[in-house]
């Protein structure tokens, strides 16, 4: 067992063993379902089977959300094709500042994509706050793809330093509560991921407080849906039990091969919630849809990988691997389709439509 696994097992069994999940514990901020109530909503799904999801003409979400350059046409047919491969739900991200600019609109624009999604019969997942990549953002166009770049213009949400400046933290409570107020009780939202990968570029413990008050602004607003906060880094131990301890049903990311991912999974059962992965799917990395699905599906855990379809992202490039002149990669790091809606793989389609009984 690696180092990090180690940190993960020791961490995990002490947090089951001594907080057990306590509502009384001060780590846990609200009334977080019983193991029973989880269970049963679980059972209530079929295997939970879908991407991460970013329209291929979107370089990050504010392009995604802001109404002039939100394409329910192209999300139809995109979403035409998750379906035709059998996935049942897509995890997507929000954006602060699109609601802050067009409330109403955004909101609008929500519940047009969820019927757009229920007309392909898929349940998504919506995540609020992001740690990841770029720091800044500006309402309006957005930059262009730099060249050979994976998600070279992904955003950070509320940024940085915006996440850590307490002045920030009553619009954007008014945010949350407004799309969960708006959704908390709507059957084509399957749950709420609150922050992706809290800690991430740096920030560490830093991010506790924006997470924390998260919890709490979702909690204030008691949706029916599920809430959960992925685990991603396993040395995290504060933000790791802070995520633990709140999350309705577990969520976690795990790009590593088989025998690791594994490992993973024996260990988050300890919990006795149901478990997902909310991203995999690195070919380079040996986190492969033959290798990776297949076990999920065994072990019952929900599976939504990293990537759809081809476009600004750039995320068939590697996280390490930039190629300059934007040459093709030798095998794409993430993705399904190309934007024709062929797939990068047949051989990967057919065995996700077969685990899927498509």
């Amino acid at each position: 067992m690696s180092i990090k696994h180690k940190i993960l097992a020791i961490f995990l069994l002490i947090s089951f063993s001594i907080n057990a999940f306590s509502q009384q514990d001060k780590k846990v901020l609200g009334q977080v379902w019983s193991l029973e109530k989880a269970n049963a909503w679980y059972k209530n799904h079929k295997w939970l089977t879908g991407a991460n999801y970013v329209p291929a003409n979107a370089i990050n979400q504010l392009e995604m959300w802001q109404a002039d350059t939100f394409s329910p046409s192209l999300i139809d047919k995109e979403l035409g094709w998750a379906n035709s491969i059998g996935f049942n739900t897509l995890r997507v991200f929000l954006y602060s500042k699109a609601y802050k600019q067009d409330p109403q609109g955004f909101l609008k624009r929500m519940d047009q994509f969820l019927a757009i999604a229920e007309k392909h019969q898929i349940t998504p997942m919506f995540v609020f706050f992001d740690d990841c990549w770029n720091k800044t953002s500006a309402i309006g166009k957005q930059l262009e793809p730099k060249t050979g770049i994976h998600n070279s213009g992904w955003l950070q949400d509320p940024g940085d330093p915006a996440y850590k400046e307490e002045a920030n933290f009553p619009e954007l409570e008014i945010y949350v509560k407004a799309v969960l107020k708006r959704f908390a009780n709507d059957k084509r939202v399957l749950l709420w991921d609150l922050y992706n990968e809290p800690g991430n570029s740096g920030k560490l413990e830093t991010s506790i407080p924006l997470l924390t008050k998260t919890i709490t602004w979702a909690r204030a607003i008691n949706p029916s849906q599920p809430i959960t906060i992925g685990l991603w880094s396993w040395d995290f131990e504060k933000l790791n039990e802070i995520q633990l301890l709140n999350s309705d049903v577990i969520s976690y990311h795990n790009y590593e091969a088989p025998e690791w991912h594994q490992r993973t999974i024996d260990l988050l059962k300890a919990s006795g919630r149901p478990l997902i992965c909310t991203e995999y799917m690195a070919r380079t990395r040996n986190s492969r849809f033959s290798n990776i699905l297949p076990l999920l599906k065994k072990e019952n855990v929900g599976a939504i990988n990293w990537g759809f379809v081809a476009g600004k992202t750039n995320t068939k490039y590697a996280w390490d691997t930039p190629l300059a002149d934007g040459s093709e990669p030798i095998e794409w790091f993430h993705e399904i389709f190309n934007q024709d809606g062929t797939p990068y793989r047949k051989d990967e389609t057919d065995l996700i439509k077969k685990l899927n009984g498509k």
